[in-house]
């Protein structure tokens, strides 16, 4: 008998536990498998609300913004049903149709739509017609768009990152989502031939491509079309795409960005785009746990191990760093200037809970139940028709969700996720059952020899109490496994990473009424019984108001405690503050706060209130009520100031400073035209932000706070300019210069830079008193003959080689 990945990693002895009703028990030697969210129907007052608006607002108006864009025209363009040029700015716009198939078909098996169900069969025609012969489907190539061919090139395949292949792994999870919903084969047919020319195109083998998936999604979605048809050449293609990662058998450069650096094998931290490296690693798990390869498990756990213990936001999110969309160096999780891509929370949840599938381990769920209440649905507002890009931890009121990008990622990965959040209550392992996540419902679980109904009864999160109704088809002895959260016991996360600053109260556990043995083992009370119908295990976690510390290497965070209740994370808006300021609080740990539901705020939540300290510009400290909304909910009511991380002392507090010319100052990036001789009037005005902020830097790697950078532009000559409220007498400037290193370009203090002042319609530059500094780490002062004018200009001469930017612009 072939033994589990579970067994081989750790052992039989360390499956050997004592059950929470006593005696000995040893899990099964079987796999853990999933239960199809097809079998598990909520009916709660928090996700379906949500799933709801989803499918009647998200859904629709993500389909909407598809034709509105030219998605569908693109296929159709591509089949020969209409003529036209092909739109969109990037190779992977296909993706977006793909994604919200997939909700829309999670949808359907949660609620059945007639219209939908109508819409997705013509979409799915017009996808199909799109097909090359061979089985080939990327439209921009199939279009021959050279507009977009520094993706693409000018043939298939021809460069690593063209997004082909992840084209065709988001075609593949739509197919797969659409045929176990609905039954039908029309997009799994497509998905079929498509993975038949991928597995002959790429591989190991004499005249195949030798080369990993530049942008990884398709690993873990050829295991998925592998699982629905048992064709064995999708799962050995996925694990081709693992092995070849790292490697440079074609030559191409090798780089951290897409995790391709080294073989995964070698791996230790996690780095590079933060959504690829969730798709990637969620892939290698599921060719580790089919192929039983505990090299590669022993790799991600490594690799894990870094993310959740170093690189690991309090609300789920990952990656820090805007540039290349990714992780920064450990413990940089920076909240003003937090990148947290919404797809990039996803994608920690399907790594977490494939880690979870492989281990039986309580752990992964803590990081996924994190993310999912926190970092997953802050990316969509509660009418559904908006969407967070990126979600800082911090904000100024500069950030706002949007009806839609240019490139739309999060809004088509929000709808395919939502309706899909059932798929991750329950498991089972041979006859056993784990219970995963508390949410009110019915679930219909079959195992290895029963068939057996939970149904849930709670008003979790915002209540510690759960009831779960056990009806097996026929009485049998089992092991029902619970999971108790690290948040009702003492950590937060499953790493020193974060803690809580106070102790547990218990939790309990009962059956039939009788309180029941609480040893847990892996982050469960394994319940071993013979059961019958009607049997009843009512958990009661602790729901107190508790206050979560960083680890001190956490720099952004010191001084700095977050607020918790249950799995949510809290946070201050200025919607609620009677200054409508957060940043000039703080909230010294043991303050009592009190959790009151309101059914009238924010879709029904819980808010806490209490009272905080509040720093006025004298520097004296007066008591100010406070309340505190989940972080999910903010920015709901209007841009505005927002903190999760809040003071407890006045030393870490910002008062509200007095403004200056600067800080009343609009700002403007004035790019220059990249071709040479190219006209003035040719340079691209846009509007910039983060210099004129006030937030004084530490260094010029400080990247906590807003600044401005100069994207993609190396060794180039720049501007910056101010437009004054009003004309001033100016005399003097203090320029903050940045300077950090990144693995997809560094950012350098400039080799060369000038000031220019505003008179009449032209720049003029300023008689410079001084030396233009380009230091590093300190404020570079400029003094001049002073000038009246109503606007000044940076113009920078960019390192070669190098891009460079300005944390803070002072003006005198």
């Amino acid at each position: 008998m072939k033994k589990t990945l579970q067994h081989i990693l750790y052992g039989s002895i360390a499956l050997l536990g004592m059950s929470a009703c006593g005696g000995a028990y040893t899990r099964p030697d079987a796999p853990i498998k999933e239960v199809p969210f097809t079998q598990v129907h909520l009916e709660d007052s928090f996700w379906m609300p949500r799933i709801e608006t989803n499918r009647t607002v998200s859904i629709p108006s993500a389909f909407k913004e598809c034709e509105k864009n030219g998605r569908f025209d693109n296929f159709a363009i591509a089949g020969g049903l209409m003529k036209g040029e092909h739109r969109g700015d990037f190779s992977f716009d296909d993706t977006d149709p793909y994604k919200i198939i997939e909700g829309a078909s999670y949808s359907l098996a949660v609620k059945y739509d007639e219209n939908l169900d109508h819409y997705l069969d013509s979409v799915i025609t017009i996808i199909a017609s799109a097909q090359e012969p061979d089985g080939y489907l990327t439209t921009c190539v199939t279009n021959k768009c050279t507009r977009l061919s520094g993706w693409w090139g000018t043939r298939r395949w021809e460069k690593i990152n063209s997004h082909e292949l992840y084209n065709s792994g988001h075609l593949y999870e739509a197919a797969v989502a659409h045929y176990r919903a609905t039954g039908k084969r029309s997009l799994l047919d497509v998905a079929i031939k498509n993975a038949d020319l991928v597995c002959q195109v790429f591989g190991p083998e004499e005249g195949q491509i030798h080369r990993p998936s530049g942008h990884p999604i398709i690993e873990m979605a050829l295991v998925k079309l592998y699982k629905v048809t048992g064709n064995e050449n999708y799962l050995q293609t996925a694990k081709y795409f693992v092995e070849e990662t790292g490697r440079g058998t074609d030559g191409h450069s090798l780089n951290e960005y897409s995790q391709d650096h080294k073989p995964i094998l070698q791996q230790d931290e996690i780095v590079g785009h933060a959504v690829r490296a969730g798709y990637l690693y969620s892939g290698v798990a599921d060719v580790a746990a089919l192929t039983h390869d505990t090299a590669y498990f022993h790799a991600l756990t490594r690799i894990w191990d870094n993310m959740a213990g170093r690189k690991l936001y309090i609300t789920g999110g990952i990656g820090s760093r805007a540039q290349g969309e990714g992780f920064g160096p450990d413990y940089e999780l920076n909240n003003h200037t937090a990148y947290c891509e919404t797809c990039a929370s996803i994608a920690n949840v399907y790594w977490n809970y494939r880690m979870f599938l492989a281990t039986g381990e309580a752990k992964y769920m803590d990081v996924l139940e994190r993310a999912l209440y926190n970092g997953v649905i802050s990316g969509v507002s509660l009418s559904g028709d908006k969407f967070f890009y990126d979600n800082p931890l911090e904000s100024m009121g500069q950030h706002e969700r949007q009806r839609w990008f240019g490139c739309a990622c999060c809004p088509g990965n929000v709808t395919r996720f939502m309706a899909s959040v059932s798929n991750y209550m329950y498991a089972t392992q041979a006859n056993d059952i784990y219970v995963n996540l508390y949410i009110q419902g019915n679930a219909e679980i079959q195992t290895e020899r029963n068939k057996v109904e939970l149904s849930q009864t709670t008003a979790y999160p915002w209540d510690g109490q759960i009831q779960i109704t056990v009806k097996p088809e026929r009485e049998q002895k089992f092991a029902l496994h619970v999971r108790i959260p690290g948040w009702a016991q003492d950590a937060p996360v499953p790493t020193d990473l974060y803690s809580f600053t106070d102790g547990a109260k218990r939790y309990r556990v009962k059956v039939n009424g009788s309180k029941v043995r609480s040893k847990q083992q892996n982050g469960y009370v394994t319940i071993v019984r013979d059961w019958k119908a009607g049997d009843k295990v009512e958990i009661e976690l602790p729901m107190d108001v508790r206050r979560v510390k960083a680890n001190e290497n956490v720099e952004d965070d010191l001084g700095k405690l977050a607020i918790e209740r249950g799995p949510v994370v809290f946070c201050l808006e200025g919607q609620d503050q009677a200054d409508s300021t957060v940043f000039n609080k703080f909230i010294p740990d043991n303050t009592p706060m009190e959790a009151v539901y309101r059914a009238d705020l924010l879709n029904g939540i819980v808010e806490l209130t209490g009272m905080a300290k509040e720093v006025e510009k004298d520097g004296t400290v007066k008591d100010v009520p406070f309340k505190a909304i989940p972080y999910a909910t903010w920015n709901n009511r209007g841009a505005d100031q927002m903190a999760v991380w809040i003071p407890v002392s006045a030393e870490y507090v910002r008062p509200t400073p007095e403004p200056t010319i600067a800080s009343k100052a609009q700002t403007f990036s004035i790019q220059a035209p990249i071709q040479k001789d190219a006209p003035e009037s040719a340079s691209v005005i846009s509007y910039a932000w983060g210099v004129n902020d006030q937030w004084e830097p530490k260094r010029s790697s400080d990247t906590s706070k807003p600044y401005f950078y100069w994207w993609l532009r190396e060794g180039t000559e720049e501007s910056l300019a101010y437009e004054f409220d009003q004309p001033y007498t100016v005399s003097n400037v203090q320029v903050y210069w940045l300077d950090f290193d990144h693995y997809d370009g560094n950012f350098r203090v400039p080799e060369s830079w000038k000031l220019y002042y505003k008179s009449g319609n032209s720049w003029k530059e300023v008689e410079a008193l001084g030396e233009y500094g380009v230091k590093k780490d300190c404020y570079n002062s400029l003094d001049f003959k002073p000038v009246k004018t109503n606007g000044l200009r940076i113009s920078v001469q960019l390192q070669k080689g190098e891009s460079g930017g300005i944390i803070e612009w002072k003006v005198k």
